[in-house]
Order: structure tokens, then C-alpha cells, then sequence
């Protein structure tokens, strides 16, 4: 039997938690900041502030003590908010057994460094020896969704392949289905960027504009986060697979993601502290991203002008009408070429 430690019990580690617990194989401890949370699951098996209405198997235990949830664990799954994940590994680095197989499921950069959480993991347990080998699980997956059982397509990329095999082993049940990649940084990147998209196509059905204006959006954005991965190293198909293109069009088009939910609000024409007030608790990644975005597009010289004025947006106080407007008069472009 299996130990893991999942590492963030909101939404997404919940669920992730879920399809691990629901095989029966696995011993799942599931650590959660909010004491209120831990006292949720084990009292009534439900995480109420993060995932309501959804069962949590009696195979996984929840605690808020991080040696607790790291004993033993063969697998450490980490899921908790980017800005979050360079000081919780710092903490968790003695504590993490040597031989432990490391996957990171958070979809966003670190604001400062503009890392992958792949790398901020490796740069933290580097201090203490070798980094280890790090998975990256991505793809197109509501959490919602994914424990309620509805069957879910996800990849998850390492350089190791022997690690990439074993957590899709691992991960893989009849309703939630694990590819393999090597792509890190386009898994990696695709993942985090896309939310930037979601929250400009939010903004457009905010704002009351119609499905012409999302589809245009979604394929424009597609092209700059193609452009950003390859720069980066990645690769282009990767963009096309489900760390691109599936999870573009989920969290732009679904009515389930946060990113997208910020857009539609700032849209209407919401003030993002009155927005971000009313979340409780939970957190839009593309918030933290776009910042990122447009260091690591300024380092590369990679032009990408949806990512430009969304950071206008959220940062600059710019009016999400006129954002647009500039993104539709901007000078004339060849589609196949480099612009956007």
C-alpha cells in the first residue's frame, strides 16, 4: 500500500486526495493550513471551506502537522498556492523521506524569481544534496468535477521517465486518466499561463461580449503562450495537448474556474480587492501569473499583449473596455507569424 502525503488541502488537493483515497491502495494524508479544515474531514469526511458537498474517503487522514503528513511518504504531492511554495518546502526539506517521489500540481509562477514550481522545488531540496527527480501534473481538471468521478484526462511530465510512469500508475483510475511527458517546462508553462487567458476571457463575458470575441481570444492566446514555452525551451506540441490547449478552453470557457470568475467581475466593472474579499479563502492563480508572465516575457523578448494588458488590469488600475480595444486596434499582424 502506497503512503502519500498531499501537501495543500484546497479544492485541488482535495480532489486529487479523493481519486487517490477512492482506490483503496493508498494511504493518503492530506495536510491543511486551516485547522478548521482538518476538523471538517475527519469529523464529517467533507472539506467545507474548499470542497463542499464532495465525500473524502476514510483512506485519507487529514492533518495540520506537516512531519505528520511527510512520515513515511513514498509520494509527496504538492498543491498549495504558488506564492506559498518556496517557504513550505523550506520547511518541509528535513522532513521529506530521501527516496520520496516528488509531483508539483500547482498551476502558476513564483511572482520574485518567475520560476516554475518544478524548479522552486529543486532550487529548496537542492541546498541538502542532489535535487531530486520532480514531476509536473497538469491538465484540463475542475476539482469539482474530478471527485465527483467524471472522467478527467491529465499529464504528467517529468525527465525522469521511470517517475513519470510510476505516478500515472499511481494516479490513473477508470474515470481519471494519466498521460506522459517529457515537456516540464511546456507542462509547467501551459498550466500557469492559461489562467492569465481565462481571466481576459472572463473580462469579455463581463464586459457583454459575445462568443466570437472568447474564440479569437482563446487562439490569439493560445499563439503568446506557444511563443513564451518555446523560448523557454518547451515545446510547441506540447501547447496542443492537454497542458495547453485542453486546459485553455476548460478554465476560459467553464463556469468552474476562479480565473475566469475574477474576469467576469472585473468586467461588470468590480474593483479587484472587492473581488478578491469575496473569494474566501480561495485563490486565482492567473492573479499571481501575469506579473510573472511579463518579467519572463520581457527576460526572453517574447511579445505577448494579452498577458500586457491583462497585467495593466490587475495591476494598473487600467479599464478593462479600453484593454480590449487596444488588443483589437493594434497594428496589422500575420497570423502564422511572430505577432499577435
Amino acid at each position: 500500500m502506497s503512503e502519500i502525503a498531499i501537501i495543500g488541502a484546497g479544492a485541488w488537493g482535495t480532489s486529487l486526495a479523493i481519486v487517490l483515497g477512492r482506490k483503496g491502495t493508498h494511504r493518503v494524508r492530506l495536510w491543511a493550513h486551516e485547522t478548521e479544515v482538518c476538523q471538517a474531514i475527519q469529523h464529517k469526511r467533507i472539506n467545507e471551506q474548499f470542497l463542499p458537498g464532495c465525500l473524502i474517503p476514510v483512506g485519507v487522514t487529514a492533518t495540520n502537522d506537516l512531519a505528520s503528513a511527510l512520515a513515511g511518504a513514498q509520494i509527496v504531492i504538492s498543491v498549495m498556492p504558488s506564492q506559498h511554495c518556496r517557504g513550505l518546502f523550506e520547511r518541509m526539506r528535513p522532513l521529506i523521506p530521501p527516496q520520496a517521489l516528488i509531483a508539483s500540481a500547482t498551476k502558476g509562477l513564483e511572482e520574485g524569481s518567475l520560476e516554475r514550481m518544478t524548479e522552486v522545488i529543486a532550487e529548496v531540496l537542492h541546498h541538502d544534496g542532489p535535487a531530486p527527480a520532480i514531476g509536473a501534473l497538469s491538465g484540463p481538471s475542475f476539482a469539482q468535477e474530478v471527485a465527483r468521478g467524471d472522467p478527467t484526462a491529465v499529464t504528467i511530465a517529468s525527465s525522469d521517465p521511470a517517475l513519470a510512469r510510476t505516478l500515472q500508475t499511481e494516479f490513473s483510475d477508470p474515470n481519471f486518466r494519466v498521460y506522459t511527458n517529457s515537456d516540464v517546462i511546456g507542462v509547467e508553462l501551459g498550466g500557469a499561463l492559461k489562467n492569465i487567458v481565462a481571466i481576459a476571457a472572463g473580462i469579455c463575458d463581463g464586459l457583454g461580449l459575445g462568443h466570437n470575441s472568447v474564440a479569437a481570444l482563446i487562439t490569439r492566446g493560445l499563439a503568446e503562450m506557444t511563443r513564451l514555452v518555446t523560448a523557454c525551451g518547451g515545446r510547441a506540441e506540447t501547447m496542443a495537448g492537454l497542458a495547453g490547449l485542453g486546459d485553455l478552453v476548460l478554465t476560459c470557457t467553464g463556469g468552474l474556474s476562479r480565473n475566469r470568475s475574477v474576469g467576469v467581475e472585473l468586467g461588470r466593472g468590480r474593483k479587484l480587492p472587492e473581488i478578491l474579499a469575496g473569494m474566501h479563502g480561495m485563490v486565482a492563480e492567473g492573479i499571481f501569473t501575469t506579473a510573472a508572465a511579463v518579467g519572463l516575457a520581457l527576460a526572453r523578448g517574447v511579445e505577448m499583449p494579452i498577458t500586457a494588458q491583462m497585467h495593466a488590469i490587475l495591476h494598473q488600475g487600467k479599464s478593462p473596455r479600453e484593454a480590449i480595444h487596444e488588443l483589437m486596434t493594434r497594428s496589422g499582424k500575420s497570423e502564422t507569424g511572430g505577432g499577435s
